[in-house]
């Protein structure tokens, strides 16, 4: 007689590696590398846009970033207007050639490290024994850039992920299976994405993990902590919200205002997984 059940294991150890976004995760709060290169880069073809428009699609690699900003119907009606026919694939390619350029010149003067990152890395390695993978739409010639701005401020991941090193990035799980790989990490179940894109949070869905959205210093808030130290408590606590209720409803399993706040909910992921529970 056939066996009614079969046994399957059940992963019950704890998180071994966190997988982090870049701008508005580790660095560059509120996410204005990137935007503000693509304002550059759309100023110069005649056809200004908006920082809600530039934020829009963020979070995918940046060849389809620039394709879904001219999709965007005010986008494709200015460029219109001053062009005479809608943007086309080409034209995105060749704003997407310019952009490495743009990215770089701005680069330094945007990607400091969001206060308390370093000693937050020093927690999870020392206290919890987790390794740090990290991922981002950018390419590997703007992290050869960012990579030792980053050191300079105490942040070393163990593994770096580009966009242009997997056939697609963001939504889909190639950079984390990238970052299990050079890491040596497996059950995915055992790997936290943490992001502050809706785009990141379902990378890490669709890769069997655990995710961390963070709202306060990412794109959905898109503030400085200079500005958010000035700004109306009230109003900030509105966007910050906002940006939760963003997060969440991409389906993020926790989310918290910054990378600062994740040791805890390493802590609490640990506990579940103890008790057999998966993402």
């Amino acid at each position: 007689m056939a066996q009614e059940f079969r046994n399957v294991p059940v992963y019950r150890g704890g998180v071994k590696a966190c997988v982090f976004d870049w701008a508005g995760t580790v660095c560059d709060a509120g996410v204005f590398a990137p935007v503000l290169t693509f304002q550059k880069l759309f100023e110069e073809e005649g056809v200004p846009i908006t920082s809600a428009e530039v934020r829009a699609p963020m979070g995918v690699h940046k060849r389809l970033h620039i394709q879904r900003i001219c999709q965007l119907p005010e986008v494709r009606k200015r460029w219109t207007d001053k062009k005479g026919s809608p943007p086309t694939d080409d034209d995105a390619e060749r704003i997407y050639s310019k952009s490495l350029t743009a990215t770089l010149d701005l680069l330094p003067a945007n990607s400091k490290m969001i206060k308390g990152v370093p000693e937050t890395m020093n927690k999870l390695r020392k206290d919890l024994g987790v390794k740090i993978g990290s991922s981002t739409g950018y390419t590997s010639e703007i992290m050869a850039k960012l990579k030792p701005l980053a050191a300079s401020e105490g942040y070393t991941p163990d593994s770096y992920v580009t966009s242009d090193e997997v056939t697609s990035g963001r939504p889909g799980p190639a950079m984390i299976y990238l970052n299990m790989v050079r890491l040596d990490v497996y059950p995915a179940q055992a790997v936290v994405k943490v992001d502050d894109t809706t785009s990141g949070i379902t990378a890490g869905l669709n890769a069997g993990c655990w995710t961390v959205g963070i709202a306060k210093t990412g794109n959905y808030v898109g503030m400085t902590e200079a500005d958010m130290d000035k700004a109306d408590k009230k109003e900030l606590a509105a966007k910050v919200e906002n940006a939760k209720s963003i997060l969440y409803q991409a389906g993020a399993h926790f989310v918290i205002e910054t990378t600062r706040d994740l040791p805890p909910i390493v802590e609490e992921i640990n506990k579940r997984m103890s008790l057999g529970l998966r993402p």
